[in-house]
């Protein structure tokens, strides 16, 4: 089978636009299967090294096939992309697929790639940016690792290595061979004038410190009997994403989790996420431990603070106006304070209407997780939502 390609007058690399293509079905495969990606529980708890594989479709040719040389017309929507078949013949249907049984109609080719924790969190979150990220505050951390050059030296490291410098030292060298031979009314040639040792110049490097913009994370999480595996394997996921985002923001990220049920504890990341309590629910419990977190090492003129809830929404009713009270202090401690409610049990009676009627401040976010394969697009939801003025 014959292919053709456009013709092009003068040298050019014909393999850099499949290159192209080839990136792009690679980047457009990874975000359609991204819900499915995250909603794997092996890459929550994953470290760098291990790799995930992602379905890509095949690239082929431009090519000329046979049809069935019979007049036909076919129109869409206007719903069509780039790649759509409009008006196929319904008698070729791929293998498996359809009412009729096997088809005859040759399949996509498709293949995995595999790709790290670290390429992934690339792909997820170059779209995304973070509301009120405020680089203006400054925690009291001081790293080192910005440096500059500062003048040359003649020791060191391969890396270093100032050629330029180093040229110039030889031909320095070498203009001062000319003229002492000059001087001594020598006239010969010099010739070859190769490098020596003392020729050889590095950059000094000077390590200036610095101070960088620093965040913590602040998990909140109702631990009691009713959160069972199902959500707070859900709430791990966002957790998860959070971390990740927040931590490609900024050059320093702390974690704090707090787990509760009528009472608050600081806890594990392990116990975070497997520890049960029986008992009731008292959330505010859970902010009132955030607000004395903060208060006694992360100070809000420092530090950018995120902190984030997440509950079925069930609490005790005597507990709701302290819980509506601490929230908005929180509001006005934090960057951005967050409320999950994952699979609640009661869409008019849980503490999320009472958070959105009586917390009326520009930085309060929530939203709703029902199912794991929404757990994406709820965090794009917050990153991206208008948010209410206060």
């Amino acid at each position: 089978m014959a292919i053709f390609r456009d013709f092009k007058p003068f040298n050019t690399d014909r393999s850099a636009e499949d290159r192209r293509r080839h990136r792009h079905l690679v980047e457009d495969s990874i975000k359609k299967n991204l819900p499915d990606i995250i909603a794997e529980e092996g890459i929550i708890g994953g470290n760098g090294n291990k790799k995930f594989k992602v379905p890509i479709r095949g690239l082929k040719e431009y090519q000329f096939i046979y049809g069935k040389n019979s007049p036909s017309i076919a129109s869409g929507d206007g719903t069509e992309k780039r790649g759509d078949k409009v008006g196929e013949d319904s008698s070729n249907q791929i293998e498996g697929k359809g009412n009729n049984g096997a088809g005859n109609s040759e399949g996509e080719d498709i293949y995995e790639t595999e790709l790290t924790i670290e390429e992934i969190v690339d792909y997820l979150f170059e779209d995304l940016d973070l509301p009120y990220l405020d680089k203006k505050r400054f925690s009291e951390v001081v790293t080192d690792h910005s440096r500059k050059k500062s003048g040359y030296q003649r020791k060191g490291i391969p890396p270093r290595l100032a050629k330029k410098r180093t040229v110039i030292q030889k031909l320095m060298r070498k203009q001062s061979m000319k003229r002492l031979l000059k001087e001594e009314g020598i006239e010969e040639d010099i010739g070859r004038f190769p490098f020596k040792e003392d020729d050889i110049r590095y950059h000094r490097i000077k390590e200036t410190k610095r101070k960088e913009s620093n965040a913590v994370i602040i998990c909140i999480m109702d631990t009691s009997g009713s959160m069972d595996i199902t959500r707070k394997y859900l709430a791990r996921s966002f957790y998860f994403l959070l971390y990740q985002f927040v931590k490609m923001k900024y050059v320093n990220v702390e974690v704090v989790f707090i787990s509760h049920s009528t009472v608050a504890k600081l806890v594990t990341e392990k116990e975070f996420f497997h520890k049960v309590e029986s008992g009731g629910t008292y959330i505010s419990s859970g902010y009132e431990m955030a607000l004395h977190v903060i208060k006694e090492k992360y100070n809000p003129k420092r530090w950018n603070i995120y902190a984030f809830h997440a509950s079925d929404g069930d609490n005790w009713s005597e507990d709701n106006e302290k819980a509506i009270e601490t929230a908005n202090e929180l509001c006005h401690l934090c960057n951005m304070f967050g409320y999950i409610e994952i699979m609640p049990y009661f869409f008019n009676g849980t503490i999320q209407k009472l958070l959105l009627e009586r917390v009326q401040h520009e930085r309060f976010v929530t939203q709703s997780i029902l199912r794991k394969e929404e757990v994406w697009q709820v965090f794009k939801n917050i990153l991206k939502m208008d948010i209410k003025e206060g």
